[in-house]
Formats: structure tokens, C-alpha cells, sequence
């Protein structure tokens, strides 16, 4: 009977290229490059009628989720640009700008 598994790979003794590393998307909504976790985020929500995807970090998308509810986010749409005029966005932007890629923190809950 025929193993499930060689003990060798096919290739093993063969050199193998160094992999190209990927491309690196930017966030979305701070447009910094991603680090190690990609959050793909739909800006409209999927409760909502939203398709498409984004990708972002994910302190980003938890501020976005904590200041905004799933009928904000349908009316900005994909208009980042509208998110960033809100004051506590802008203010969130600046300050994790100069932060690591992989940077978490809690984040405090808006109060509604």
C-alpha cells in the first residue's frame, strides 16, 4: 500500500527562489500600509445592501464601528473623505498616523 505522504517532499533538494513579498495595501480609511492583519471591511454594511470590500486595520474599523451606526455608514457609502470630516475621525487619523502598521489599542465607546 502506498503512503499518504512521502517522507521527502518531491523537490526538496532543489533551490527555491526567494518569495516575493506581497503588495502591501494601504488602509483605507488612514491610508497607512497594512501590517500583518487585514481587516476587509465593507463601508457600506452588508445589513445594508453593501458589496464591496476594503481593506483596513483593525483599530480602524473598530473606530469606525464605535462612532458611527450601520445607518451613518450607508449614507457616507464609499466616500472616505466625508468619514475623515467627522471630528473624531479626523482627530483618530492624525494621532494613530505615526503608529506601527500592527499598532492595537482599546478604544473607548462612544456614548449614544
Amino acid at each position: 500500500m502506498a503512503r499518504k505522504h512521502p517522507r521527502h517532499g518531491p523537490y526538496d533538494d532543489i533551490d527555491r527562489e526567494e518569495e516575493t513579498p506581497a503588495i502591501v495595501e494601504p488602509c483605507w480609511l488612514c491610508s497607512r500600509p497594512t501590517g500583518k492583519t487585514i481587516v476587509w471591511h465593507h463601508p457600506v454594511p452588508k445589513s445594508r445592501g453593501g458589496r464591496d470590500v476594503v481593506p483596513m486595520h483593525p483599530i480602524c474599523q473598530q473606530t469606525l464601528i464605535t462612532n458611527f451606526t450601520n445607518s451613518e455608514l450607508q449614507r457616507h457609502g464609499m466616500d472616505v473623505e466625508a468619514l475623515l470630516a467627522t471630528p473624531a475621525i479626523r482627530k483618530f487619523v492624525d494621532w494613530v498616523a505615526g503608529k506601527d502598521p500592527d499598532f492595537t489599542a482599546p478604544l473607548a465607546r462612544k456614548q449614544r
